[in-house]
This record gives C-alpha cells, structure tokens and sequence, in this order.
C-alpha cells in the first residue's frame, strides 16, 4: 500500500510540475498561441504519454501498457469533441484570444479535480455493484446515438443554472480587465467576465467526463491506469485546441466516429461477462473507426474543395 499511495503522490508532483512548467514559464506572458506553437506543444505532451506508456510495459507488462494506451486514444478522441464546444462558449463571450489559453489552463486544473473524484467514486460504485456497468454500458450506447443524429453543436450559456445563480450572486464588470478573473473597484470585489467564461468551462466539462469517463470502465478497472490515461489526454487538450480550432469544422465526419467509439466501447461493457475482447482487438477498433473517420472527412473536404476551387 505504501508504493502505491507513494506512485500516486509521485505521479500528482509530477502533473503539478508539468503545469507550472507551462504556465509559469512557457506562457507566464499571456499571448495568442499560433498554429506552430499549437502543434509542438500537441507534439510534447503526445510524446510524453507515449514515454509514460513505455514506463508501464516495463513496469507493469504488455497488457497493462496497452491498457493504458486504449485508454488514453479513448479519452484523447472525446477531447476533440470539447474542442467544439470551447470554440463555441469563446466566441458567444467573445473572448479576446490572449486569454483563451489562461482560461483553459484553470479549467483543465478544475477537470483534473473532477476526473479523480469520478473514477474513484466510478471504480468504487463498480466493485460493489458490478451490475451497474450494465448501466455505463447502456448510457453510452445512448449517447453514441445521440451524437450521431446531432445536427449542429449549440450551446445556451445563460441556461446553466451554475451560472445563473453566480450572477445573482456576485457582481460581474461589464468588460475582460486584463485577464483578471476579480477585480476590485471602489472596494467591492467583481467578477469579470473571463471568470464566467470560466464557470461555464468547468459545468461543460462536468458533463463531458459523464460520458467519457464510463467509457474507459470498458477497457480497464484499474484507478491508475484510468486515471493517468485521463490525464495525459487532458494535458494536451489546450494545445490541440489551439492546434484544431481553425480547421476543426472541416472535420465533418468526426464526431461519427467518436459516436462508434462510444458506441463500441458501451456494447464491450454490455458483453464484458459473456465475452471478454482482447484488448489488443479493442485497441485496433477504436484506433480504425477514429482514422476512418478523419480520412473520410479529409476526403470530402478535398473533393469539395476540387468541386468549388473558388469557395464561392
């Protein structure tokens, strides 16, 4: 018990770290995070998965490494549907894009919270009432279907009852102040908008790891591995925000595929104890319907684009 509450506090130190690495040295300036910048910080923290992923084959074995691995392309496809729903709440606010990222970085520390008090909350339910995966599995068979009939992503910020009350309860400045989430004026203490912005991020959020969460139950029990998979996928969400939001339209078949993935993921759990599917097969699944997803949607993109060379 002692090494694994000692890998647990090791791991934590180690995520606190990277997160002071980025905000307090990488972006201590707020900026607009361009495209390059976006894609090398996706390249770092996908890289650093991967080398994590490399420690657990040693550590823990083959299985357990591809455990990890299924668990994180899981998590790592839900987040591009996030990407969808930020780039929506940013610009109902209008937010200036210099504070889009402090704004994801504090709601990625909230989602991290969150994350590790619904697995252990999940992973406990499970143990002792092995019946309700049953549950998992039908919520996301329910929710595959329902992304995939969906006909556009709308969002409706001033119907979030934790919003709603927030403002009745604290007064909010009519314009951002520098990036600042309170300000005090004449020595009344306001809230600006970005914390608003950032209250909506973190309710959203909430309603994403309902889903995403149960979804990884299908591939492992196991706290650390589900855990850690969740947050290396987190880590990196910022930066393929910054990286998608330009083109993250184009990809019009996407969220098809993430509607299979759930899908596969929800029956897995239904058929868990009858029929267990290799992880190594499962990997395969998930990996396949994500890329054919892409590929379709590149595919489309390019014959209209062929089709209508001028846009217009």
């Amino acid at each position: 018990m002692s090494t694994e509450i000692l890998v647990w506090v090791a791991f934590g130190v180690f995520v606190l770290a990277m997160l002071a690495l980025d905000l307090g040295v990488f972006h201590r300036k707020a900026h607009v995070i361009r495209t390059r910048e976006a894609l090398l910080w996706t390249a770092f923290w996908v890289t650093l998965a991967l080398v994590f992923n490399v420690i657990i084959f040693f550590w823990r074995g083959p299985a357990i490494a591809l455990e990890f691995l299924a668990g994180y392309l899981i998590e790592k496809s839900l987040s591009v549907d996030n990407i969808f729903v930020f780039l929506l709440i940013f610009t109902y606010f209008k937010v200036p894009r210099v504070y889009e990222h402090k704004v994801l970085f504090w709601g990625i520390l909230g989602a991290l919270v969150m994350r590790l008090l619904f697995i252990t909350i999940g992973v406990a339910l499970i143990e002792r009432f092995h019946a309700i995966i049953y549950i998992f599995g039908v919520v996301l068979i329910a929710t595959s279907i329902r992304m995939a009939v969906k006909k556009g992503e709308e969002i409706h910020p001033e119907r979030n009852p934790v919003l709603r009350l927030f403002r009745r309860l604290v007064p909010i400045t009519d314009d951002y102040v520098e990036g600042k989430f309170l300000v005090r004026i004449s020595g009344v203490l306001y809230a600006t908008p970005l914390l608003v912005v950032l209250l909506v991020v973190e309710t959203t959020d909430l309603v994403f790891a309902v889903d995403s969460i149960p979804a990884i139950f299908a591939i492992t029990l196991d706290p650390f591995i589900i855990y850690t998979s969740n947050v290396f996928a987190i880590l990196g969400l910022r930066a393929l925000y910054f990286a998608l939001a330009g083109v993250i339209r184009k990809f019009r078949y996407l969220h098809y595929g993430l509607a299979a993935i759930l899908f596969f993921v929800g029956a897995k759990m239904l058929v868990g104890d009858f029929y267990k599917i290799p992880i190594e097969v499962a990997l395969g699944v998930i990996a396949g319907m994500l890329l054919v997803s892409i590929i379709a949607s590149i595919v489309r993109e390019r014959l209209e684009s062929k089709d209508n060379p001028e846009g217009g």
